[in-house]
């Protein structure tokens, strides 16, 4: 059976975005009729293990568990979960359920990964239901001619091919109901095994990955975002991009529809010229797929910064990532908050029964309101900022202190200790005031592009400084803050995979480098950067999303330049992707499965282990969660793992609590040529470890980017970074070479005499066996 779909679009939102990018005014509607198939019959599940329940896959993690076990850091003795306790679980001691203090930790990480997955799960659910109130569930996905694995984690996970919204709908329920399984490990009296506490850990991350592919699909069809575009547009970022002459939008979140309505209403309107729309975390992202009107303030680190700065006249808030007191914090400037999503209600009234003239009355009188109705935002959200505008004009440029009021409050601090003590990162905040008091602001300035303004500083001020507004207003004077970013251009097309799939998986390109996370950087966002730089002159391949793909357009060379104008989005070496908002950190993990699909055509339908078993011996990926501060990114990470990806953390991601570490001692493996089991050099070492510093960060890339298939040429290139990285760094040879050199054709030829007087010195001896077809799965 077969019928006609009928689907309406504005013109300007079905051409691509390298056209748009020309500032082309193009407008009116097509119209276009499709003939599709009939999709309600029920979807075929293929492969050894479509849909997995929870332990279906339990083999395959202990596999990994057993080879990278748990080690944990508590960060707390007590558990406080029901009314048995609170418990004391230090020094061996068990709880009154029975309890210790590794099950804790390990229920603990469960329930971060099972909340993060949650968070993504609901978001996406949100898209989903909303695209096909909007399309209808049989609206097609299509991802254009590059691009026939459409979504390679849902394929391997569920062994569907989906082909409609209405088919991501069945992909969600099968997370939903997982999702509720692990959650009830994590009740009183549930699981009592560390590995399965884990287990579950991986399966939760699993889905997260699965969801979040799911979502950011959706978005992408339903919102014509681009799909895969090598060459989308580098668009504007920063706060001094914002023109503060017009009447300022700021979209905080993560979820992209209510942006879309205010977009949708300003070209309607035809107001794009006169009103700024930007945003902040990844509905700023998302919104630049949608319109190359809007912009992007910053990742999340700036968030407190420019609500104080007063230059937003309107704040629509919809989910996640946002902070809790945006109705405190909007109040001092005198903007108002719209929020629009049911997660974050914020205690306000729900006013969507409301005509949008009458919410917008409520607005203006009380300060805030709740609609819940997105249709409605679009008019509200603009109609307010235009009114607000006019009488905002004085208050703006008074929301922040001059240089001369900055001296003044600094001259009230009693130089106490206190900010840098509660600072997460152990700035020196009191000797910047210090200096501030003398007229003397370079370490303000300095402060800014390090702090990620997250005000804990103020909050322990005995004399109730207003620290993160004098720390912003010295910025905004001192630093230029208009940065560059490439759009997101979401997955990685098959055409790219063809190319770079062999050397990628016999070590010719040391390795694809993924930065993902959040902003909770030890040192500030210049560090990520220069990691990027780093490995992008080695020609690595380097992804990036959510707050790190900004964070990384947030720093300029010598000419002025970001990276973003420096290197290709393409997904080869030396190319520099963004891939788009959290929900696109999927595609790097696609495109894992995709080298195994395309390149060594392992079939992906409901064939998890075999594929994620492919990955964790051959292909070269790893990620780097350099400022992981959520649940999600704990979900993220998980996620990554269960794929065979190693992930690195920064030094605040130790208080998730749980690393994967091996002994660093030789590996087993089967060999399916040789047909037997033999000992293989550790690589990848440690399936999540942590790094001090971004030079260890560095160093530890490309050693964990070496995997058992390297051939000679690929292992000795991916020793020749590891060896001049160190030595740049650390000015010293890695200590562990020689656990990563199996005969002397890995050594890199430039570097010869070098390394064999070092493996001299170790007593290194060449292996008999190097593995041909590595696998776990024996």
């Amino acid at each position: 059976m077969v019928k006609f779909m009928r689907v309406e679009r504005d013109i300007k939102r079905a051409i691509a975005p390298t056209i748009l990018s020309k500032n082309l005014k193009i407008k009116g509607n097509i119209t276009v009729k499709e003939l599709i198939e009939e999709t309600d019959k029920e979807l075929k599940l293929e492969g050894p293990n479509p849909m997995p329940k929870v332990t279906d896959l339990r083999y395959w993690d202990f596999k990994l568990l057993n080879r990278y076990q748990p080690f944990y850091m508590p960060i707390c003795d007590m558990c406080c979960l029901c009314t048995y306790g609170k418990c004391d679980l230090s020094k061996g001691k068990k709880g009154a359920c029975g309890i210790d203090m590794k099950l804790q930790q390990a229920r603990t990480v469960l329930l971060a990964c099972c909340i993060g997955t949650a968070c993504h799960a609901a978001h996406c659910r949100h898209l989903v239901d909303t695209l096909i109130k909007k399309l209808g569930k049989d609206y097609p996905i299509d991802l254009g001619n590059s691009i026939e694995v459409e979504a390679p984690i849902i394929r391997t996970v569920t062994g569907m091919r989906v082909k409609t919204l209405g088919d991501l709908k069945k992909v969600l329920e099968y997370c939903e109901e997982q999702l509720t399984h692990l959650l009830s490990a994590t009740h009183t009296g549930q699981e009592g095994d560390v590995l399965d506490f884990e287990s579950k850990a991986l399966h939760a991350g699993m889905l997260d990955d699965v969801v979040r592919e799911v979502g950011d699909i959706a978005q992408i069809v339903g919102y014509r975002m681009p799909k895969g575009d090598i060459e989308t547009p580098v668009v504007d970022m920063g706060i001094n991009c914002i023109d503060t002459n017009k009447p300022v939008i700021l979209c905080i979140g993560h979820n992209v529809v209510p942006s879309t309505y205010i977009i949708d209403y300003m070209e309607e309107k035809g107001l794009e010229e006169e009103i700024e729309v930007c945003g902040i975390c990844c509905t700023a992202l998302d919104a630049t797929r949608y319109s190359s009107d809007a912009k992007i303030v910053g990742p999340l680190s700036r968030q407190l910064m420019f609500i104080r700065s007063g230059v937003a006249d309107v704040i629509v808030v919809d989910e996640q990532c946002i902070r809790v007191d945006i109705l405190e914090e909007a109040k001092k400037t005198g903007s108002v908050v719209i929020a629009t999503n049911d997660k974050m209600c914020l205690g306000l009234e729900d006013l969507s029964h409301l005509s949008e003239d009458e919410i917008i009355n409520r607005i203006l009188r009380e300060g805030a309101g709740l609609v819940l109705d997105e249709s409605k935002v679009g008019k509200v959200a603009v109609e307010l900022a235009r009114i607000l505008f006019k009488s905002r004009r004085g208050m703006k440029e008074r929301c922040l202190p001059g240089l001369e009021g900055i001296r003044a409050l600094a001259n009230k601090c009693t130089e106490c200790g206190w900010c840098n003590r509660v600072c997460p990162n152990s700035f020196d905040v009191m000797e910047s005031i210090i200096d501030a008091k003398e007229g003397r602001f370079e370490k303000l300035a300095d402060l800014y592009k390090r702090c990620y303004s997250c005000g804990r500083c103020e909050s322990e001020c005995e004399r109730d400084l207003p620290l993160v507004s004098m720390i912003t207003k010295v910025g905004e004077l001192y630093h230029s803050l208009e940065f560059r970013v490439r759009a997101g251009r979401g997955p990685i097309q098959d055409v790219e995979i063809r190319k770079v799939g062999a050397p990628i998986v016999f070590g010719e390109i040391p390795g694809v480098v993924a930065f993902a996370g959040c902003t909770n950087y030890p040192n500030g966002e210049e560090e990520l950067a220069l990691m990027a730089k780093e490995l992008l002159e080695r020609k690595y391949i380097v992804v990036a999303a959510g707050c790190a793909s900004m964070s990384i357009g947030m720093w300029k060379d010598k000419d002025g330049k970001t990276l973003y104008e420096k290197y290709p989005g393409e997904f080869k070496a030396g190319g520099l992707i963004n891939a788009g908002p959290c929900l696109s950190n999927c595609h790097v993990s696609g495109a894992a499965i995709k080298i195994a699909n395309i390149f060594a055509k392992l079939p992906l339908e409901g064939n998890f282990a075999q594929v994620a078993d492919y990955i964790l011996n051959r292909v070269g990926a790893v990620g780097v969660a350099w400022g992981a501060m959520s649940q999600k990114a704990a979900a993220i990470a998980t996620g990554f793992n269960r794929w065979g990806i190693p992930i690195i953390v920064g030094p605040h991601g130790i208080k998730y609590r749980r690393l994967y570490l091996s002994d660093g001692e030789d590996f087993e493996v089967y060999d399916k040529k040789l047909k037997k089991v033999i000992k293989i050099d550790p690589t990848p070492e440690h399936l999540i470890t942590a790094a001090e510093n971004f030079k260890e960060c560095l160093c530890m890339i490309p050693k964990l980017c070496m995997r058992p298939n390297d051939g000679n040429k690929g292992r000795s290139m991916k020793v020749y970074h590891y060896v001049t990285l160190y030595e740049k760094y650390f000015d010293c040879m890695p200590p562990d070479l020689e656990k990563f050199i199996r005969t002397e054709r890995d050594i890199p030829f430039m570097l010869k005499d070098k390394i064999m007087g070092y493996l001299k010195e170790k007593g290194w001896e060449p292996r008999k066996e190097i593995p041909q077809e590595p696998t776990l799965l024996y």
